[in-house]
């Protein structure tokens, strides 16, 4: 009786997929990376579960967004934004009648490989790898990285070519998937993005699933980073453009209103996502106006340049402790720990594990190994504002 019940139990998880799109991917069609045991849950539905119990999704709670050293409690970070992601692809994704548990699964771990202080770390980190003559760094094949080589997460091909190509930075007025990707395909995007300058930003999600996420990325920030803004005194509701205002309104919640109406009524029954060309040019234009006034104001780079040296020499720090191979304190073992278990990964390059040991801190946790192994973060006169 007790198999029967979970036999109907399993049937009832994807019940659901009969009322699918033709264009939608279904469980059936979900592909592991490697062997994985039979269960009720369907593949993606199982992603979502290793994603929400994995260490880099616990981090995201003090993760940077946007704002750095601003003690407010409603800007918002990381943990925030990815469950934004979420619930405004879940909406395009329900309306387009697509695979609702592949787009949670790849919303909630797009940025789990973010580093410290958001954008701003992302860069200097990739800055390093370039002198290092190790590659690149770029947040998204570092999500996979992640929970794929530093988790050793089994997470569908799916999910993780989602993530990988997310490019929430990046606008486009038609996004278009490559159904027909093959696991060599997808392995060669991941060596490639950390290899290729930019090679991640031309990375082509293989569902239509993948696109709903890319496009609801830049729809989950582009407001509520407004919103923040004006919350710390950066702008004014009113200094918005005026097409903007006219076209998708001037708060976080006509912009997403607007913004998912609109791609969902020139989407439906199509194999590709699109805006109107009216609401794309809006788009186009707030997000200029934002990399203006929000992204490189004053108060988004606050101690940017304090920030980059204590990156550089924390690297370095590190560096010297692996080389040394030993540890005299505790807090040299946990480095040492991370260098072996990455070592039982296959990974040999000493210089890649120290990057993705920093790309894994927190924001407070990168400050306390400073204060640590630097010296007193206060020499650098870094405030809380």
């Amino acid at each position: 009786m007790e198999n029967n019940l979970l036999l109907k139990a399993k049937e009832n998880m994807i019940l659901k997929e009969n009322t699918f799109s033709r264009f939608a991917c279904k469980s059936k069609d979900g592909i592991w990376l490697k062997e994985d045991k039979e269960d009720i849950r369907p593949i993606f539905f199982r992603d979502i579960d290793r994603i929400i119990h994995s260490s880099g999704y616990a981090r995201y709670i003090d993760k940077t967004q946007v704002y750095s050293f601003i003690q407010n409690d409603h800007i918002t970070k990381r943990a925030l934004h990815v469950q934004l992601v979420s619930k405004i692809a879940r909406t395009i994704g329900r309306s387009l009648l697509l695979n609702e548990d592949l787009i949670e699964a790849i919303s909630l771990g797009h940025d789990i490989g973010h580093t410290p202080f958001g954008h701003k770390g992302e860069d200097i980190l990739n800055d390093i790898c370039k002198r290092e003559g190790i590659g690149f760094f770029c947040h998204n094949a570092q999500s996979v990285r992640i929970l794929k080589d530093i988790e050793n997460l089994n997470i569908s091909m799916q999910t993780l070519d989602g993530i990988i190509s997310h490019n929430g930075e990046i606008l486009k007025n038609k996004y278009e998937y490559k159904k027909d990707k093959t696991i060599s395909d997808f392995e060669y995007d991941v060596k490639m993005a950390f290899k290729i300058a930019d090679y991640s930003k031309e990375i082509i999600p293989m569902t239509l699933e993948g696109c709903v996420v890319r496009v609801s990325d830049v729809i989950a920030y582009i407001g509520r980073d407004i919103e923040d803004a004006i919350t710390v005194g950066v702008i004014e509701r009113s200094s918005l453009p005026k097409k903007v205002q006219k076209v998708l309104g001037t708060s976080n919640a006509t912009i997403v209103d607007t913004l998912i109406k609109d791609i969902i009524e020139n989407s439906m029954d199509k194999e590709y996502l699109h805006f109107s060309q009216e609401v794309f040019e809006a788009l186009i234009e707030l997000q200029n106006w934002n990399y203006s006034n929000i992204y490189h104001s004053a108060i988004a780079e606050l101690h940017y340049d304090k920030i980059e040296k204590l990156f550089n020499k924390l690297y370095q720090k590190y560096l010297k402790i692996a080389e040394k191979g030993v540890f005299k304190k505790e807090t040299e073992k946990e480095l040492l720990n991370f260098i072996e278990k990455m070592k039982s990964h296959g990974e040999t390059n000493i210089k890649r594990i120290i990057i993705d040991y920093i790309a894994g801190q927190t924001d407070t946790f990168f400050l306390n190994e400073c204060d640590e192994w630097i010296g007193n973060t206060n020499m650098y006169q870094i405030q809380v504002y």
